[in-house]
C-alpha cells in the first residue's frame, strides 16, 4: 500500500491509501479525489486523467510508454518532463509518498 496525495489546481490536497496494484488513477476514482475525471475507466484512451507528478518523483516512476506519450499529446497544457496519465502509473510500496498535482480542468 501507497499514501498518495493528490493536489487540486486549487491546492486542496487530499492523501489516501492505494492498495498495492491499483493505478494512481483507480486510487483517485475510489477515493472521489475531484480533478481526475478517468472517462475511459484506465484504458490510455483520453487523456482525463492527466496529473503533473511532483519533481522529486518524475525520475522514480517507469518511463512513459509510445501510447502514453501519445494521449499527453491531448491533455491541457501538459509538461513534458512531469505529465503522466494516472492510469498508467502502477500502486507499488516503491510510491509511498508520491504527490501529483491535477491541472487547471481535463479535456
Amino acid at each position: 500500500m501507497a499514501k498518495i496525495t493528490y493536489v487540486e489546481h486549487n491546492g486542496t490536497k487530499h492523501v489516501v491509501d492505494v492498495a498495492n496494484g491499483l493505478t494512481v488513477m483507480e486510487g483517485a476514482r475510489d477515493n472521489n479525489i475531484p480533478g481526475i475525471e478517468a472517462d475511459c475507466g484506465g484504458a490510455c484512451a483520453c487523456s482525463t486523467c492527466h496529473v503533473y507528478i511532483h519533481p522529486d518523483w518524475v525520475e522514480k516512476l517507469p518511463a512513459k510508454d509510445d501510447m502514453e506519450e501519445d494521449m499527453l499529446d491531448f491533455a491541457f497544457e501538459p509538461d513534458p518532463v512531469r505529465s503522466r496519465l494516472t492510469c498508467q502509473v502502477k500502486v507499488s510500496d516503491a510510491l509511498d509518498g508520491l504527490v501529483v498535482q491535477m491541472p487547471e480542468k481535463q479535456i
